[in-house]
């Protein structure tokens, strides 16, 4: 696990310094991140876990493409120490992200309504949760990606609330808010094998999905707006 954050870490650095002197459409205030935080509630039974930044968190969308192909996707993601298993996948290497996500060319939250009408496969512009396994990617300017793997791969689990992707990536389902300069999501204790002591971060991103170029990732990260910690080291541990 150590190993693969540094090397995360130092692959994210190289990245985001490289790519400060590009200005994306996306990156702006809604994005910068000035706290963090995970705080877990006993007599629930659950964490909520929050990214405030200093100008209105959620506000800032990804304009449609009309396709799936190159569709681009924005996140609020909070990489953690948790393992794959405590989420629902099989263990495998990479770091195990919840990300707050947004993407109006398509929904990959089937079972979810989030918009509440009675149509569940046209929301994915309402921001919403999904684990996902983040591993280093150097084909793409972000240097991250969802682990991928081959549909005949016999030994990858996936939660049954997936959405049907070659990637460790799931559709949780978990309540998100927006309000004022605040983003939060709850998320219940035994979701995640009732663990409540564990380490975690934040970073903002600009992200897009791939499905006609094999030398590309199918969900890689092109521009990292903003690291809560400055260097991805999950320094921030879950407040009780």
């Amino acid at each position: 696990m150590k190993s693969i954050l540094l090397l995360l870490t130092a692959t994210l650095l190289l990245n985001t310094t490289s790519s400060c002197a590009q200005e994306s459409k996306y990156k702006n205030d809604n994005f910068k991140i000035n706290e963090v935080s995970v705080t877990h509630k006993p007599d629930l039974g659950i964490t909520i876990w929050e990214i405030t930044v200093d100008g209105t968190a959620g506000k800032t969308t990804p304009t449609k493409v009309g396709q799936l192909d190159g569709a681009p996707v924005l996140g609020y993601v909070l990489p953690t120490s948790l393992k794959p298993t405590d989420v629902g996948f099989n263990q495998t290497d990479g770091i195990v992200a919840l990300a707050l996500t947004s993407h109006p060319d398509f929904d990959d939250t089937p079972l979810w309504d989030e918009n509440s009408d009675q149509i569940f496969d046209n929301d994915g512009i309402i921001w919403h949760p999904h684990w996902v396994i983040l591993h280093e990617d150097k084909r793409v300017d972000g240097g991250l990606s969802v682990k991928q793997f081959k549909k005949a791969d016999k030994t990858v689990v996936l939660p049954p609330t997936n959405p049907g992707m070659p990637m460790y990536m799931d559709s949780p389902g978990y309540p998100v808010t927006t309000k004022e300069n605040t983003i939060k999501v709850v998320v219940p204790d035994y979701r995640m094998n009732n663990k409540t002591d564990f380490n975690y971060d934040g970073v903002t991103a600009f992200m897009k999905v791939n499905t006609s170029n094999e030398n590309l990732p199918m969900l890689g990260v092109y521009e990292v707006f903003s690291v809560a910690s400055g260097d991805l080291s999950l320094p921030y541990k879950v407040k009780k």
